[in-house]
């Protein structure tokens, strides 16, 4: 089974990152188990899109963007411009986050933002040297790791004696901040729209390596894997937010250093002091994983994308993805030295844009699947069908109900 796991993983190891330890844990302390309805609702809806991504490269040999080019090259110019405005921004939250966990393990006066620097170039290293290798080999390990802590935590959280604390916080539709904060919640639950490009192009590598077409039947099965898992640890981030910080009234910090250390004392309230360095380490290696893969994804998918556009070959080649490395590398490192005291505000801006454009990338999923490249037995049929039109509709509805509000109400 092991063997059969590679692409579907690394979605698993990238999705858990932000929307899980960050939005859902924050769902869970600031509503209790409110929200988890929004959380299975978002993994539902978004299935079918999610699910493109594998299918598509596994049916054709090709990546989604290649997809995307057919409906013309304007697509993959908007495709990068999104792209461009996001992939900064998530790539210092999350290696700022990784770095907070690190500082609790080292003197304070040691500035986050260098050991955030630090953990950039060791990532970019790993990445230039080996590649696709060194991620399929490290997140299998550590997505099992995190996954069994997680169950763990919540377990003795359930029977633990954590007195409450807090009064009954009720989420309420006419509450702007609590609309905004949902959106943000949806936007990136599992994660955002655009990671079926992700797992396209990690086929794509997968493939190379092996130098071997996966099959559509085990693509599927890697997909699942990776989906289902991460739905159901979401629910679990949820109701661990819930246990902790919602019964004693704590409040996640802005900065991203406290923010992680907030995270292992969730682990640690239910297990006991004696888990910190286990569960500080296995925290910490999902959130390098996390790094990892998003540096590894954007600068592929930036590649992908010019070469879509451009038909270079350079593109496809190990400089221009180094290139690109380098180019996430810096910026991530602008917007941690001058916005890392307002970590929580980024990431809710870039979930938020992720969002607002949901339904875009539902769509251009949607009209991959029925285009011509794909045998028409591999269309979207029947339930699937349907429920692409729905979330469709939902996302695109939704998002208009957001911009009212954040502008009219």
């Amino acid at each position: 089974m092991l063997k059969l796991l590679g692409p579907g993983l690394l979605y698993a190891a990238a999705a858990i990152g932000v929307s899980h330890v960050v939005q859902s844990t924050r769902a869970g302390a600031d509503f209790g188990i409110q929200l988890i309805w929004a959380v299975l609702l978002a993994n539902f809806i978004k299935y079918p899109f999610f699910k493109v991504g594998p299918k598509y490269t596994a049916i054709t040999g090709k990546s989604l963007l290649d997809g995307y080019k057919h409906m013309g090259k304007p697509v993959i110019v908007l495709f990068l411009i999104l792209t461009l405005l996001t992939m900064f921004v998530v790539q210092s939250a999350v290696t700022v986050v990784t770095a907070g966990i690190i500082q609790n393990f080292i003197p304070r006066f040691v500035s986050i933002k260098y050991i955030t620097i630090g953990l950039l170039s060791v990532c970019y290293i790993l990445l230039y040297k080996d590649k696709y290798k060194i991620l399929d080999n490290f997140i299998k390990v550590i997505v099992i790791v995190l996954s069994f802590s997680t169950v763990l935590a919540l377990i003795f959280s359930l029977f633990g004696n954590i007195p409450k604390t807090m009064s009954p916080n009720i989420f309420e539709f006419s509450n702007n901040t609590h609309i905004l904060f949902l959106v943000a919640l949806i936007g990136w639950m599992p994660a955002p729209m655009d990671i079926p490009i992700w797992h396209s192009v990690w086929c794509m590598a997968d493939n190379a390596e092996k130098q071997n077409r996966t099959s559509l039947k085990d693509a599927i099965f890697d997909f699942n894997v990776g989906y289902i898992g991460t739905a159901i640890l979401a629910v679990f981030f949820v109701c661990l937010g819930s246990m902790i910080m919602y019964r004693t009234g704590e409040v996640f910090a802005n900065s991203g250093g406290d923010f992680a250390a907030q995270v292992i004392s969730l682990y640690t309230k239910a297990l006991g002091s004696w888990a910190f360095y286990l569960i500080a380490i296995a925290i910490f290696s999902t959130m390098f994983s996390t790094t990892l893969t998003c540096l590894d994804a954007f600068a592929r998918i930036s590649a992908e994308g010019c070469f879509q556009l451009t038909e270079i070959p350079f593109f496809q080649s190990k400089k221009a993805y180094a290139i690109w490395l380098k180019i996430t590398m810096l910026g991530a490192t602008i917007i941690t030295i001058f916005y890392l005291k307002n970590m929580r505000a980024l990431v809710d801006f870039a979930t938020t844009l992720s969002f607002v454009v949901s339904p875009f990338f539902a769509i251009l999923n949607y009209k991959v699947m029925q285009s011509k490249d794909v045998p028409d037995e591999y269309h979207f049929k029947g339930f699937e069908k349907y429920l692409a039109f729905f979330g469709i509709t939902f996302l695109t509805l939704f998002a208009l109900y957001y911009l009212y509000v954040s502008n009219f109400k």
